[in-house]
């Protein structure tokens, strides 16, 4: 539900699907109806935030469908949701409380390509927004669902490739790396815990310091206190 990922969703939701054949000769999933706008869907926790996030309406106002343009009108609620657009099986798999509360991995079962979300940011740490329901320990469920979902072609290069949120196109060699960082960085913070420091001796201990020069460049959004504190603050309040 963040706006560098939601922000294009009026645009999405206003054009008309295409209409012409794909590639396997089927007709297009709007071909009787080239006019219909594109769905957006999103697990139902996106709907709900976004919904929250409407400035309220003034005395008189009418809702009007205007206002809830570029909305998910196909939410789901269940652990994953599968369906069949532009000639093959695409599955969505609901990651509860990793980045956020309302992270889909998305499975392009034909093309052999998964779309991840900020789930995965390879070159930056990960934003686990607290606020917004994201946890440590269920980014890195996420991060070992995600590598169920990929197979690795020769010697552990290529095969499926992985879309991330921000970053490069990577396959299941970058999702170790990252996924092992994380893990790395969560137990040198929890064992600080166990010790009683408190945020800010374990800030001062920097237990990323290592990776630092991997994941944190004048472009990261998160920073290495950013992203520490995350781990610690959701470590503790477990």
């Amino acid at each position: 539900m963040h706006p560098d990922h939601v922000g294009g969703n009026v645009s999405f939701s206003s054009a008309p699907v295409d209409p012409r054949p794909d590639f396997s000769g089927a007709a297009g999933p709007a071909a009787a109806d080239p006019l219909q706008p594109l769905n957006i869907i999103a697990y139902e926790s996106v709907l709900k935030r976004m919904t929250a996030a409407l400035p309220p309406l003034a005395p008189g106002q009418m809702g009007g469908a205007e206002r809830l343009r570029g909305m998910p009108i196909d939410e789901y609620f269940v652990p994953s949701k599968d369906m069949h657009f532009n000639g093959e099986a695409v599955v969505l798999y609901h990651e509860p409380n990793a980045h956020t509360d309302g992270d889909s991995l998305v499975l392009f079962r034909g093309s052999d390509v998964v779309s991840a979300g900020d789930v995965f940011t390879p070159g930056s740490y990960p934003f686990i927004d607290i606020a917004n329901g994201g946890s440590v320990q269920g980014e890195i469920a996420a991060l070992n669902h995600l590598l169920q979902l990929t197979v690795p072609a020769h010697t552990q290069e290529g095969g499926t490739y992985v879309v991330p949120g921000h970053g490069r196109l990577s396959d299941e060699a970058d999702i170790v790396e990252f996924r092992d960082m994380i893990v790395i960085v969560r137990d040198r913070v929890q064992d600080m815990i166990k010790q009683g420091m408190t945020l800010d001796q374990v800030k001062a201990a920097r237990p990323s310091r290592d990776y630092d020069p991997q994941y944190v460049t004048p472009q990261s959004f998160v920073k290495a206190d950013q992203f520490v504190e995350s781990i610690y603050k959701g470590l503790v309040a477990r």
